[in-house]
């Protein structure tokens, strides 16, 4: 008699269903011995000496040996090579007796051809039921790709490195090519005038751009001398050729009629007409005669678009010599520029600057500094002549940090003030 709902097997059925069962057992047992030995990793395990109990056909195709002279007579260790093996005693072995396991670790095996193969291996230790250690099972993976791919990986470091130094030691190269084109454009020193100082400072914004700004002092014969500042639009070579051809341009002009307006008119006519049908290039520029006298320097100039002179007088006062209405160099065919006239007493300098000065952008704020600010300045320090000023004003740009973002000039002129007559001295 049976409950309801339980089938009885029909006579035969029974004997059937077994049969079943141990064919999949056996298909199971295959399978899962045919993935060992196949399987695209290699598979070995060792007694805790070392020796191999067991390995897969994968491993043995990679060391090119045969079963029956592995298992039973060599140790894990001596399918390595030396600095395999002396890492696997050294490191490897002693971290496996520690931690039970170690994965991941880095190898080369000696493979068939005597080849250096690179390979990853993973080691565990198995125990028993009371926690003895049995054996060691280890899972060996290939990792030539990975190596080849860490040598290009390499290879591609040690070139972007190898690029890197050329390329700093091109743009050394340039720097100093550009540094002596830049002292080309200027005066070396400036030559010594009689009755007169003098003082310049050029501050370069970018080393690697060559800056438009210059200077220069020159005798004119008779005992009178010429001086230029000016600051051309723009940076790098083309600047460079401007500021060249402006630079000797007034020069000769000087030489022809020193006059400051001339002067510039010719500057004009010759930018205009180099650079008039390109892109444009015009610049600013400020040129003056000096003329010593008894007690005096007389100083006649001109600016076309130029900042103002400041002059720094004996007392302490500062105040700019204003030269309204004057006009861009080399812009029009035809320009209007301003003159202005003054004469430089015991202790006065002139200061002549391109706009990188009150340019500047200063505190949180990032103002421009400004011509105000830079009079008090001016008057605040002791009139102590023409490099004393300048060496005030060299610190005051070092001051302004990366709010300095323009190329620099400055030119200071003045007479030396009277020194005073010591006790000790006889007057004639």
């Amino acid at each position: 008699m049976c409950r309801t709902g339980q089938s009885v097997p029909e006579p035969g059925e029974e004997q059937h269903v077994d049969a079943t069962d141990a064919a999949f057992t056996s298909l199971l047992e295959d399978s899962a011995e045919e993935l060992y030995e196949q399987a695209p990793c290699g598979y070995l395990s060792t007694l805790m000496d070392g020796t191999i109990a067991k390995i897969n056909t994968t491993l043995l195709d990679w060391l090119g040996l045969d079963r029956s002279g592995v298992v039973g007579r060599m140790r894990f260790a001596d399918l390595l090579t030396v600095g395999g093996k002396l890492y696997h005693e050294t490191h490897f072995a002693p971290l496996l007796q520690m931690k039970g396991e170690v994965s991941g670790i880095a190898m080369d095996i000696k493979a068939a051809g005597k080849q250096r193969m690179p390979v990853l291996v993973t080691s565990k230790v198995k125990t028993s039921e009371d926690g003895e250690p049995m054996l060691i099972r280890t899972t060996v993976f290939d990792a030539r790709d990975r190596r080849a791919y860490e040598q290009e990986l390499l290879r591609g470091r040690k070139a972007a490195e190898e690029a890197r130094r050329q390329s700093e030691a091109d743009r050394a190269r340039l720097q100093e090519a550009l540094a002596a084109l830049q002292q080309s454009l200027l005066p070396a020193t400036l030559p010594a005038v009689p009755g007169l100082e003098a003082g310049s400072y050029y501050h370069t914004a970018s080393p690697d751009l060559l800056g438009g700004d210059f200077y220069d002092l020159f005798p004119l014969g008779t005992g009178r001398w010429a001086f230029f500042l000016g600051d051309v639009c723009g940076k790098g070579p083309q600047a460079a050729a401007v500021t060249s051809l402006a630079r000797y341009t007034l020069r000769a002009a000087a030489l022809h009629d020193a006059d400051p307006i001339t002067v510039l008119t010719t500057l004009n006519t010759v930018l205009h007409e180099r650079y008039a049908s390109g892109e444009g290039r015009y610049c600013t520029a400020v040129f003056g005669a000096l003329e010593p006298g008894d007690g005096h320097v007389r100083v006649h100039l001109a600016s076309g678009g130029h900042p103002s002179a400041l002059i720094q007088r004996a007392d302490g006062s500062a105040d700019y010599l204003p030269t309204p209405g004057g006009l861009l160099v080399g812009v029009l065919p035809h320009a209007q520029f301003t003159d202005a006239r003054t004469d430089l007493l015991p202790g006065d300098t002139l200061l002549l600057y391109t706009d990188g000065l009150t340019e500047a952008r200063t505190g949180t704020d990032r103002e421009l500094y400004g011509d105000d600010a830079l009079r008090a300045f001016t008057a605040d320090q002791p009139p102590a002549g023409p490099q004393a000023l300048i060496t005030a004003l060299s610190t005051l740009l070092a001051s302004f940090g990366d709010g300095l973002d323009d190329d620099t000039a400055l030119l200071a002129l003045g007479m030396p003030a009277t020194q005073p007559t010591t006790a000790n001295e006889n007057p004639t």
